[in-house]
């Protein structure tokens, strides 16, 4: 009987086994001894009829082996996570700073002296910068300024702009900086930068006192002047189709200001006309700058030249030190160009004006064209032109088919602050 009893043991414990892991559970809280209670019963019926089943197969003295089958649950796999691209995060009102066009950290402007700041920046959000949109003034040194300057053209998304600032220096010497930002039409702020809340500023050196040491207006039949055809004789007649030359007190720009004295140049009527003032040597000393408004004569409408300063050393080659497109918009530009690589030589300067195609309108002006130099003492009669009322975008160095004065001509240009322009919206 001992394999019975072994027998009837071990299938009891594998029965309450059975029923403790698969029998159903109420989902309320069961009492402890009504369990154990129905467990045994149950327990207790599985057991005898296991041993009435086993009393009827097993013969005496026949050894039972009992195989338990135990589910092998199988393994799910996980799912294999892709990156993803990072989320793009877009603006409305964003922007980039490119370069400073004009007057970069730390240059250096006389005491008192009139200088126009021109950014660069490009449009990186997703709307357009219309015309409410402005700079602000933030805080540090004004220069003069307004507290708002609302913004020169549209600019769309991706399209880049050069917004200018007319400023005038304190009056004593010092590094002065002052922090501007962007406005939407809303009068929100927004800077540059990866969140666009940097300001741009101006930063100048104030020493000494801004010069003009050379008047081209003034000595402008000095120079020897021709076109494309002839020599020419200064002063022109105007309306001459061979091309002329003459002094202008206080013209109309293209927006209809006056702002000085200038010089109209009027290129010979072709598709390669052009007018070219070579001036006497004059000697060059470290910080000078060439400067002037440029622009078309108001009513000129059909206006497109190319505005260009050239130099002749001797009887060397006659090189570009700069040059900058016009067409008749509304706008005038700033140029100031750092003559400092020619220092210590006699130079002879050279006003250029090339028809950028037919040339029929192409009354191009030089506004208060003349060389400046820092100096530590004011001078009897300074220079001091009139700073503009309104802001100017500087143009294009893109030139399509622009003949060269002479045959000779190659261009080098020097480090300067304004060697080349871009246009005010550019896609």
């Amino acid at each position: 009987m001992k394999p019975i009893n072994f027998k009837k043991g071990f299938l009891l414990a594998i029965a309450l086994a059975t029923i403790l892991a698969c029998g159903p559970f109420s989902t309320s809280s069961p009492q402890p001894a009504e369990t154990l209670n129905a467990l045994y019963t149950s327990a207790a019926e599985t057991l005898g009829a296991m041993s009435t089943q086993a009393a009827n197969t097993v013969t005496p003295g026949q050894t039972v082996t009992v195989t338990l089958s135990i589910p092998t649950s199988s393994v799910t796999p996980f799912s294999t996570f892709t990156n993803l691209p990072p989320i793009q995060i877009t603006k409305c009102d964003a922007a980039a700073f490119v370069t400073d066009v004009t007057f970069p950290d730390g240059a250096v402007v006389g005491r008192g002296s009139a200088f126009t700041k021109i950014w660069r920046f490009k449009n990186v959000g997703t709307c357009t910068w219309t015309k409410s949109y402005a700079i602000v003034y933030v805080s540090g040194e004004k220069f003069g300024a307004s507290n708002s300057v609302p913004m020169p053209v549209q600019v769309a998304p991706g399209q880049t702009v050069d917004i200018p600032l007319n400023l005038t220096a304190p009056g004593s010497d010092g590094r002065y900086r002052g922090n501007w930002k962007l406005q939407n039409a809303s009068g929100v702020l927004f800077g540059v930068g990866t969140n666009s809340e940097s300001n741009f500023y101006v930063d100048v050196t104030v020493s000494g006192y801004t010069l003009a040491v050379y008047d081209f207006f003034a000595n402008y039949c000095d120079a020897v002047w021709r076109s494309e055809t002839k020599n020419l004789g200064c002063p022109g007649t105007e309306g001459d189709s061979r091309g002329f030359v003459r002094a202008l007190n206080s013209p109309k720009m293209e927006d209809g200001v006056s702002r000085g004295d200038a010089l109209l140049t009027y290129p010979n009527k072709s598709g390669t006309g052009f007018i070219t003032g070579k001036f006497p040597n004059f000697n060059v000393k470290n910080g000078d700058r060439f400067q002037a408004l440029i622009g078309c004569q108001r009513g000129a409408t059909d206006c497109n030249v190319i505005f260009r300063l050239q130099y002749q050393i001797g009887n060397g080659d006659v090189k570009t030190l700069a040059q900058w497109q016009e067409v008749y918009e509304g706008l005038y530009y700033p140029v100031s160009v750092d003559l400092s690589a020619l220092r210590g030589e006699k130079v002879k300067f050279i006003l250029t004006v090339l028809a950028n195609g037919t040339s029929h309108d192409d009354f191009a002006m030089w506004v208060n064209p003349r060389i400046t130099r820092q100096s530590s003492d004011p001078a009897t009669s300074t220079f001091t032109p009139t700073p503009s009322q309104t802001l100017t975008v500087t143009p294009t160095s893109t030139v399509t088919s622009t003949p060269s004065e002479t045959p000779t001509v190659t261009v080098t240009p020097t480090a300067t602050e304004t060697p080349t322009e871009t246009p005010t919206a550019t896609p």
